[in-house]
């Protein structure tokens, strides 16, 4: 075997010339990677002895993308992958993917240059560039619908999902299913293309697959209506549709200097550069400076969840799903059969969707065990009590929990703002105690804040941080303070909120500034969607506030149909209230409130300020151990908008003076809410970012 360089080997076998590949971790198209593939091809091209050349990779994958870390950089070294492709495409000799692991993105195009491909039963293809606020740069936007054709390929790179072997097999992304060893069978591939002299198929050259869409817009327009509520706001999934359509319309040629166009547009805007650095974010999150990546681990293979209303039907549903079995605790046989129902209907849903068959519909259920015993908790290793949040009634249940259970087990709470110090102090085992504040509906949303008392032990931690992975979660670490990170942004948020429509905004017009944002909804939307009387007492209530008014008068949100918004029965889309109105015009006169027209700007600074000064605040008294964390939070477990990187990037991207700036004006009406963390203030000062 013949080194190229230092992560490529050529070798001549049985007359077929054999390309590797071997850079760890995932043999990434860096510029060696790059480099050793077009001098192998050159190589495989110039010997006699060879007759095809076949492209595999050792490790873990096939070719799993572009070096993202090139990206936005002073761009690429040595060999372009354009040069790569063109070599392999202008081949005289054969040229075979042999594909494990994962073609995805650059990946994927390199392979599509070849004039074959071959793959294990467990390979995935795909282009996720959409994910990462880009398009496939290296013409994979063109040669794809060329194979798959334009319906499938609009999916595939709109949507950012990889295909599996048999899928990819049955639309032509590839020609074989290899069993065995890959590299022999990819071999024994090359071997039959060269005996049968089957033709050297270039994608470039094919347009049987687009030519019947052409003069058909709605063949691709179809899918642009069905994403348009998920892909609002975001340019790369319209600017990856676009591309799609070039390839349908143009000669290749053009379609292929249309995706360039596109693609630069993209790489240079905010909205990628956004992405980008919550990808690396994510991953950033897992690192836990005082926690050694070696530190020892708790085994969990039974879970015991207390609750089984939303949050506790939730949380469950995630250990089933990795197959650990659950057992659920409730007070009352009709709480634990309604909540069963509510999970059973969950998945039975999904299998009416293709997503699961009726057994593993039946295998998951199978795996939960109700009780409404405390004392069927002494098995396992892990417990998560997922009640209403009182802290009397916490107290309780963890103090009954540390004679229950044994020792070692977890014992955790999903708390979404109470002390996990005072839950823990009950117990005689406080190193064993933590927060896994999961997001509603726990089932769904991406986001679990894990929460480290002060004697939470870090074996506990690292356990915890690496089951939110593997139930397929995004798990921060947080420490103790009222709300942890996210919840404790969203006060300073609802106090401004609040007052706008005192001031002269309407609920509506301040939801509608931040949904136009990005956010999901706006707080008054919201408000009516958890329950305007949520935290409400009637006992106790004075008409203090717009919300006491509002409850007072039966407005208790959406489940009465009227809170902030009306709405009619069966529907919840929300209508501009008359009654309400007049509640707040009312409340804000006799309290003195002038009315003015406020801007929209104005309404975006005074909700979204405040959250940026409490992140710094966070950050100062350690609660959060980086920025980034904060922007994971905001974006997977409230729907900040991923392309605006989290509250704190977007922070960085307006100018920490910018906004301390504003917040100074603010401070001539309220100077104790609106004094900046000294943080941010010092930031700032320094010219400095949030880090």
């Amino acid at each position: 075997m013949a080194a190229i360089n230092d992560v490529t080997d050529l070798e001549i076998r049985d007359g077929i010339a054999v390309l590797t590949l071997d850079s760890p971790p995932v043999n990434a198209l860096s510029a060696p990677v790059r480099d050793g593939l077009y001098k192998g091809m050159q190589q495989a091209i110039a010997d006699d002895n060879a007759a095809a050349v076949v492209l595999v990779c050792a490790g873990r994958t096939f070719i799993a993308g572009a070096d993202i870390t090139e990206l936005g950089s002073g761009g690429p070294q040595g060999a372009s992958l354009t040069d790569v492709q063109d070599m392999m495409e202008s081949s005289p000799k054969p040229v075979v993917a042999a594909i494990h692991g994962t073609a995805l993105g650059g990946g994927l195009e390199t392979a599509l240059c070849c004039h074959y491909r071959v793959g294990v039963p467990t390979a995935l293809f795909g282009l996720p560039e959409v994910k990462l606020g880009l398009l496939p740069g290296a013409g994979g936007t063109q040669r794809l619908p060329r194979i798959v054709g334009p319906e499938m390929a609009v999916e595939m790179v709109g949507i950012g999902e990889p295909m599996g072997a048999e899928k990819a097999l049955e639309v032509g992304l590839i020609s074989e299913i290899i069993k065995g060893d890959l590299t022999e069978g990819a071999i024994a591939f090359a071997k039959k293309l060269v005996a049968e002299n089957r033709p050297l198929v270039r994608v470039r050259d094919d347009d049987s697959k687009v030519a019947p869409a052409r003069g058909k817009p709605e063949i691709i327009d179809n899918f642009r209506k069905a994403h348009a509520r998920k892909n609002r706001g975001f340019l790369a999934p319209e600017y990856n549709i676009q591309c799609i359509e070039a390839a349908v319309e143009l000669p290749f040629e053009e379609g292929l200097k249309r995706e360039g166009e596109l693609f630069r547009e993209l790489l240079k805007g905010p909205q990628s550069a956004a992405q980008r650095y919550m990808f690396f974010a994510e991953r950033q999150a897992a690192k836990i400076p005082d926690v050694p990546k070696d530190t020892s681990q708790i085994p969990v293979r039974k879970v015991g969840v207390i609750g089984a209303g939303t949050m506790g039907g939730g949380i469950t549903m995630n250990f089933v799903n990795v197959g650990i079995p659950v057992t659920i605790i409730e007070t009352a046989q009709e709480a634990l059969d309604r909540g069963l129902a509510v999970v059973r209907r969950n998945y039975e849903n999904s299998a009416k969707k293709g997503k699961l068959t009726q057994d593993e519909v039946e295998r998951r259920m199978g795996l939960i065990t109700p009780s409404l015993d405390m004392a069927d908790l002494g098995d396992v290793d892990m417990v998560i009590e997922a009640v209403f949040e009182n802290m009397d009634l916490k107290r309780e249940i963890f103090t009954k929990l540390d004679t229950i259970c044994k020792q070692g087990a977890i014992l955790a709470t999903n708390t979404s703002a109470l002390d996990i110090n005072e839950i823990a102090a009950v117990t005689k085992r406080p190193e064993s105690v933590i927060g896994t504040h999961f997001f509603s509906p726990a089932n769904v949303m991406k986001l679990v804040e894990v929460v480290r008392g002060d004697k939470t032990a870090k074996e506990v931690i690292a356990t915890c941080m690496a089951l939110g992975k593997k139930i397929d979660k995004i798990p921060v670490l947080a420490g103790v303070c009222h709300g942890f990170i996210g919840n404790r942004m969203l006060f300073g948020r609802r106090v401004q909120a609040d007052k706008l429509i005192l001031e002269g905004a309407t609920p509506k017009r301040v939801d509608d500034v931040l949904y136009e944002f990005g956010l999901p909804m706006g707080p008054f939307a919201m408000s009516d969607l958890a329950g305007v009387d949520v935290g409400w007492n009637p006992k106790t209530s004075q008409g203090g506030s717009v919300r006491d008014r509002l409850c007072e008068a039966g407005r208790r949100g959406q489940k009465t149909n009227a809170g902030y918004y009306d709405y009619k029965e069966g529907d919840r889309t929300p209508v501009e209230s008359d009654v309400a109105l007049k509640i707040i015009r009312d409340f804000a006169a006799e309290k003195g409130y002038p009315q003015r027209d406020v801007s929209d700007q104005e309404i975006l600074e005074r909700c979204l300020f405040p959250m940026i000064n409490e992140g710094a605040k966070i950050l100062e008294e350690g609660i959060a151990i980086r920025a980034s964390d904060i922007d994971v939070v905001w974006v997977y477990g409230y729907g900040w908008p991923v392309y605006r990187g989290g509250p704190m990037y977007w922070a960085n991207s307006l100018g920490l003076d910018k906004v301390v700036a504003r917040m100074e004006e603010f401070a001539k009406d309220d100077p104790e809410f609106w004094k900046p963390a000294g943080l941010l203030a010092k930031l700032a000062a320094e010219g400095g970012k949030f880090q």
